[in-house]
């Protein structure tokens, strides 16, 4: 059973992608900080209903220069890890001119810093195995821009670079590099909008709806599946067609 560490998976887009990818038949180890209920329902229904399994290992990816030991504590407990979905990320809302500076920072740090340095030590052996997939999770408002959230869409458009670069550098031992942008969708990080709000992002859409974190876990389940052995350095779009 192919292992597959997923950030952040306690709770919306994380948690979705760990249950599409263990009934897949992968073993999905849950990086969170804290095991949440849903995660623990996730656990035991794929404990019964899926192929595969979800392991939860806590650890906040704040602690960046423990990571290095985190990543070898997980091979010794699951065996070599064949992929690595970096979804864990924070925003900062509201005017780049009142934000405090610490917050900036630790956007940044959990956005950027810590997925790279995470990326850094799982694709060592993925090197050395000559496999291996990595799917950067990255956002529309990359490449859009959305008032109330540049720093946010400035480490998601780091990972776009991040990840083509990353993609050149891995591909000629056999690791594809991906991302995945989603648009807008029912998630934490969209739990504040209005249903105002809502109505009009999803009417900007071409297919006049939001996706769903389903639509988002499919994608990341294509890019670690056979089919896309040959998709490397490419940014998948997850948005009902708002960007069309």
């Amino acid at each position: 059973m192919r292992s597959v560490i997923v950030t952040e998976a306690s709770r919306g887009l994380g948690l979705g992608i760990a249950r599409r990818l263990a009934s897949d038949g992968y073993r999905v180890i849950a990086v969170a900080r804290n095991r949440s209920e849903a995660l623990t329902d996730a656990i035991g229904h794929a404990q019964t209903q899926a192929r595969g399994e979800i392991c939860f290992a806590p650890f906040d990816l704040v602690r960046i220069d423990a990571v290095h030991e985190f990543v070898r504590l997980l091979r010794r407990a699951h065996g070599p890890i064949w992929a690595l979905v970096n979804n864990a990320g924070i925003s900062v809302e509201g005017l780049l001119a009142s934000a405090a500076t610490a917050d900036i920072e630790q956007v940044v740090r959990i956005n950027v810093t810590a997925p790279m340095i995470l990326t850094k030590h799982v694709a060592r052996a993925m090197m050395s195995a000559g496999e291996g997939r990595v799917v950067n999770m990255s956002s529309i408002v990359a490449s859009t821009g959305y008032a109330g959230l540049s720093v946010y869409a400035a480490t998601k458009a780091s990972m776009v670079g991040f990840t083509r670069s990353l993609a050149r550098e891995l591909g000629p031992v056999g690791v594809t590099v991906n991302a995945v942008a989603p648009g807008f969708v029912d998630t934490d990080l969209t739990a504040h909008m209005t249903p105002e709000n809502r109505g009009r992002v999803a009417n900007r859409a071409a297919l006049r709806r939001m996706p769903g974190t389903e639509d988002v876990a499919s994608a990341v389940a294509w890019l670690l599946s056979d089919e896309a052995s040959n998709i490397t350095g490419t940014v998948l779009t997850v948005d009902a067609g708002a960007t069309a």
